[in-house]
């Protein structure tokens, strides 16, 4: 795959300028445009700019509405159902996690559902937003189907991330995000857009086959993790991000790439609440549980016990001071799209 170097400032800005030519305004294309390039600073590059087209696709074929109206129906102190009137989902996102940091910074304890949004990147991006005020945070979205349920020999639930923040007492924050299958779709859709094979393991092909073939993943089912506990897992954050809040569920969250028949319509649920609600101590405490935990004798060639969202922080700060490098399919994309 032939890959190319750009300064970051400058990207951002392309994409900006793209969002904004497709009709979101300055302040909705800046948060789309920020989440897309943290997502290549940390490293996913499967929810980074190799799906600008996508969001712009959909734009174009109004199952995005660059416009919204989005409205947030407080249901108490502590708890808001918003209703993202098909906005792009880093919007929608966006003003769930402020929301719910508010509740939780007046009441203790945050809340917010969310119904017609989209994908919104990564989920860890808006629990670092949480962090940062010193709450914990669990975060829930549902996705187009790609892993069969236990049992099933039909796709049915998406890749569904389960994600979890904590302070730590320090300036890297405990962030785990990891979706329910063993590969997540973002990954499988560069390898597929790249030609390159993906590890044995990840995916079943359309006639339940195992294969290394990423556009045979795409077509067939990918591996959920752990057996029926992954299929578990996904089947919650399923009833959580989508029956709870109003949003698409059981197969019903549309295929972003493909599926121009009308909005995603994806739910998602952020839950955020004071790390000191318990005990005043909180810092103190987790910062002894990680320290007794990274003192564990350590198997040979591991150098050090790391912490979900450590590896993600040293990615962060080392790429935010080289520029950002993009395959040169992404980079025709972002010509063309600016283009247009």
């Amino acid at each position: 795959m032939v890959k190319v170097k750009l300064k970051t400032p400058i990207l951002k800005k392309q994409v900006i300028r793209i969002f904004k030519k497709f009709g979101l305004s300055k302040d909705h294309a800046t948060i789309s445009a920020n989440a897309l390039i943290n997502a290549e600073l940390v490293g996913a590059y499967g929810h980074g700019l190799s799906r600008l087209k996508m969001y712009c696709d959909r734009i174009s074929k109004k199952v995005i509405n660059p416009k919204p109206k989005i409205k947030i129906k407080k249901i108490s102190q502590s708890v808001s159902h918003i209703d993202a009137k098909n906005s792009i989902g880093f919007v929608a996102a966006d003003l769930g996690i402020k929301t719910a940091i508010k509740h939780a910074q007046k009441t203790g304890i945050g809340m917010v559902g969310i119904k017609n949004s989209g994908h919104y990147g990564l989920s860890g991006y808006y629990a670092e937003q949480a962090i940062k005020k010193n709450l914990i945070t669990m975060i829930y979205t549902n996705a187009p189907p790609a892993v069969a349920p236990h049992g099933a020999l039909k796709s049915l639930f998406g890749t569904n991330p389960v994600c979890f923040g904590t302070p730590t007492g320090s300036k890297i924050p405990f962030i785990l995000d990891t979706s329910i299958s063993v590969m997540n779709r973002g990954k499988i859709r560069v390898a597929a857009r790249n030609n390159q094979k993906i590890p044995e393991g990840v995916a079943l092909d359309k006639f339940g086959k195992p294969t290394i073939d990423a556009k045979k993943a795409l077509e067939g089912v990918q591996l959920p993790i752990a057996s029926f506990r992954g299929s578990g897992l996904a089947w919650m954050v399923d009833i959580l991000s989508g029956v709870l809040t109003g949003g698409n569920h059981a197969g019903r969250v549309k295929d972003p790439f493909d599926d121009f028949s009308g909005p995603q319509n994806i739910g998602h649920l952020f839950i955020t609440f004071k790390a000191n609600l318990f005990q005043k101590n909180y810092n103190k405490r987790i910062k002894d549980n990680i320290r007794i935990i990274k003192k564990l004798p350590k198997v040979k060639g591991v150098k050090e016990i790391m912490y979900p969202g450590q590896n993600k922080f040293n990615r962060y700060k080392q790429n935010l001071k080289k520029n950002i490098i993009i395959s040169k399919t992404t980079l025709s994309d972002i010509k063309i799209l600016e283009n247009i």
